[in-house]
Formats: C-alpha cells, structure tokens, sequence
C-alpha cells in the first residue's frame, strides 16, 4: 500500500535555547510501526497527532534498537531514532564525547552519561511514567530504566493489558505535573504501551481467539490519538514546551514471516519521529 508523501524536513532548533526555556517531552508510542502510522495519518485517521506534526506527516527514521530495552538504553543517551537518509545527521541531545560525528554546535551537551541526569544537573524535574513490562519496577530489569529518573510511575492500569492504559497513563500524568513548582523545569517521559501487543481490544469485533493483527496495531493508535490531546494540554498549561513523539522499534505480524520484534526485519527497524513545539496557554 502506497504511504503518504515523504513528511518535509523537520527544522532543528538550536537545543542550547531550548533547554532551560522550555518543559520537554518525550513520548515513546512503544512498538508502533512506521508504514501504519504514515497510513493513518495519510488517511486522516490520527487528526490529533497530524495537526502537531510538521506538513502533518510522520519522518520516516531508523531506531537505535529492535526491542524496548535496547532503544531506550540508547535514547536516554541521546541517540534519538536518527533520519532514513544518509548522514550524517546532527543530534538534538549529546553526551560529551570526543570525535563526536553527529555533535553540531547546536546539539545540547551533557556532561554526565545519560540525558536524564543531564537534564536533572540542569535544574530539570525528570519524572517517568512507564508502560511496558520494562519500566514496572517490579524487579531489578524492570527497575533500571525508571531507574533514571528523580520520580518514577508505574501501575497494572499502565500496562500492555489494559484496553485504558494511556488514559490511565494520562491520569497519572496530570496529577504529576499538577503538583510541580511552576517556577521549576520539567522533563516528562510516557512510554505509550497500548500498541504493543495484546492490542486486539483496540478493535471493535476483534477477539482475543483471533489475536493481534495490522489491523488492531492500527486501531490502537486512534486509540492513543484521541487521547493525547489532554496530555498535551496538561503539559502547555505549565509553560512552552519542547515535544518528541517517536516510535522506539516496530513490529513484526507475520511480515515475511516474521512475528514480533528484537529481530533484524525492516519492520522492526524502521519508525515514525516527530518534534514540534508547544505554546504556553
């Protein structure tokens, strides 16, 4: 199936500006492919979500990993999903690190191994509100991404189960940044479990006996976009802010046959990235 026109290049802001001015964001839509999030919004099937993004299409980018743990390992180190095309390609965030190829003068420098503690050293609140079985803190794998962050969140009602997870996630969210020192930076992370599979729920006439499909993934994301508006909202009411929204890796249903992810297939690689910003209201 044709996909939507390539989205237009995104303006890179000069991130030395931003950080410190700005609240940021980071929302990981956890597993979601890029073929069917440019699909949806070609068709208009995410207005929330296309109505942010520049041209109101996805760019087409390759993940830092094939599986949760592995990409977000890499992002928290400032290796966002890097652009489809041949680079090099500057980066947003950078650890100090010599002979740094994608380190330009406008990337913000960090001086400790991760972004979350750069931010923190930065005078930024970093907080996380986790999704997937990787940020449930209920054992000692499940602890150490969460694990970044001055304030972390995670409950059953967060997770790949539930058919109200990012509205749970939501929830959570906005009693979070509710009772924040305005005066105060705020680096928020949502790891969006609800396209990761089980995702059938999503889809109406859909069965658990019949599983998950293309189809249901996609039912999922107008699941997440009706909603993310409130995030949003919660996070511009605070003051401007800086918004990635990115997929960490795809999946696999059936593709070639493959199923799933944490395998080498294009599915799985390749992801919807978007960056924009959001005026105080």
């Amino acid at each position: 199936m044709p996909l939507s026109e390539p989205a237009m290049p995104l303006s890179e802001p000069d991130m030395n500006e931003v950080v410190g001015s700005h609240d940021l964001l980071l929302i990981t839509l956890d597993t979601l492919r890029y073929d069917v999030a440019a699909e949806l919004a070609a068709a208009g099937r995410t207005p929330n979500l296309s109505a942010r993004m520049p041209g109101g299409a996805w760019a087409e980018r390759h993940a830092p990993g094939s599986f949760t743990y592995a990409s977000h390992q890499a992002m928290f180190a400032g290796f966002l999903p890097t652009p489809a095309t041949p680079g090099p390609h500057r980066r947003l965030f950078a650890a100090r690190f010599a002979g740094s190829e994608t380190t330009a003068a406008d990337t913000y420098v960090f001086e400790t191994p991760d972004l979350v503690s750069g931010l923190a050293a930065a005078g930024y609140h970093t907080v996380c509100v986790g999704g997937v079985g990787f940020f449930n803190k209920r054992g000692p794998l499940g602890s150490v991404l969460p694990g970044y962050f001055q304030e972390s969140h995670w409950e059953p009602e967060f997770g790949v189960t539930s058919p109200t997870s990012f509205e749970a996630q939501i929830d959570r969210a906005e009693k979070v940044i509710a009772g924040l020192d305005p005066g105060r930076r705020l680096f928020l992370f949502v790891n969006v479990s609800a396209l990761h599979q089980p995702n059938w729920f999503h889809l109406p006439g859909a069965t658990r006996e019949a599983g998950d499909t293309r189809a249901t993934h996609a039912a999922a994301l107008e699941y997440v976009d009706r909603h993310v508006g409130r995030l949003l909202a919660a996070l511009s009411g605070r003051g401007p802010a800086f918004a990635i929204v990115c997929s960490d890796h795809g999946t696999a249903y059936g593709d070639d046959g493959y199923t799933g992810h944490r395998l080498g297939h294009e599915v799985v690689w390749t992801v919807p990235y978007t960056h924009f910003f959001l005026e105080a209201r």
